[in-house]
């Protein structure tokens, strides 16, 4: 009995050992994941407008892009050179293979747009591998913005093409029967915004869950609170952290590509 009562009491301190250093790892990721304040504003009409590490890291992408472009191409050579050179390659190849595909004749038209979404996304992934940085991009918020910005540059351009009456006049086909037109409508305008939201939620979750993947290995260390096996997370850091560069380009290029297609079909005759 006593050899009995030893064990079940090794037995449970080992599993508040392990609850203490599993919630240590869960607090880490959480702390380095979840917006948190970092200047403090008033409260106006309810509206909390301090500004968290996620709200700052859109007005450092945004300045990191005015710098870059404006440094770049501030004497606008004949041929450009160098980093001037490399943004041109990487415009031109945007253009190319995602927007003029999808838009045809009206990609110059809503280049603008699209090229600033590729940028913007791009810049804010990779801050969130910086350290002590974070990425916008992994705040639902932030990519909810970014579909709306899609779904409103969307509509302008159906109505634009087409003008108001004509363009949602598409939303139902002309020969149906009247009694299906309440059933179809609210299909329509509901895929029209799930489009969108999948838009969002797909560029949220790829950039979470890379984030969570280095993080979570990383917190192996705070939970074994060892030294020793540091070399196999480091290196799997590396790795997830290169690979991670890889999506961040790769999670632009297709929401500006998926930008491109759903403003396409805005402008498509039948839709």
């Amino acid at each position: 009995m006593v050899e009995k009562s030893v064990i079940d009491a090794v037995e449970h301190e080992t599993a508040l050992q392990a609850a203490e250093h599993g919630a240590e790892g869960s607090n880490f990721i959480l702390e380095h994941l979840l917006a948190h304040r970092v200047v403090k504003l008033p409260i106006v009409v309810g509206v909390d407008l301090s500004i968290d590490n996620h709200v700052l890291m859109v007005f450092v992408a945004g300045l990191v892009l005015l710098l870059a472009f404006g440094i770049a191409f501030r004497k606008k050579p004949l041929v450009p050179h160098g980093f001037a050179n490399l943004l041109e390659m990487l415009t031109e190849y945007i253009y190319k293979e995602a927007l003029v595909p999808n838009l045809g004749h009206e990609a110059k038209a809503y280049s603008g747009y699209l090229m600033t979404a590729f940028y913007f996304i791009l810049v804010a992934n990779l801050l969130g591998l910086v350290p002590f940085g974070a990425a916008a991009t992994g705040n639902i918020a932030v990519t909810i913005t970014l579909a709306v910005c899609t779904l409103i540059v969307g509509q302008y351009a159906g109505i634009r093409k087409f003008g108001l009456v004509k363009f949602y006049k598409h939303l139902i086909p002309s020969d149906l029967p009247i009694f299906v037109i309440p059933i179809l409508l609210p299909v329509e305008i509901m895929s029209l915004f799930a489009k969108h939201i999948s838009l969002a939620i797909r560029l949220f979750a790829n950039m979470m869950g890379g984030h969570i993947t280095i993080l979570a290995i990383m917190s192996l260390i705070f939970i074994f609170k060892s030294w020793i096996i540091s070399p196999l997370p480091l290196a799997l850091i590396i790795f997830s952290s290169l690979l991670e560069v890889l999506i961040s380009f790769i999670q632009a290029y297709v929401f500006t590509t998926l930008s491109a297609v759903f403003i396409g079909i805005s402008l498509a005759e039948a839709h």
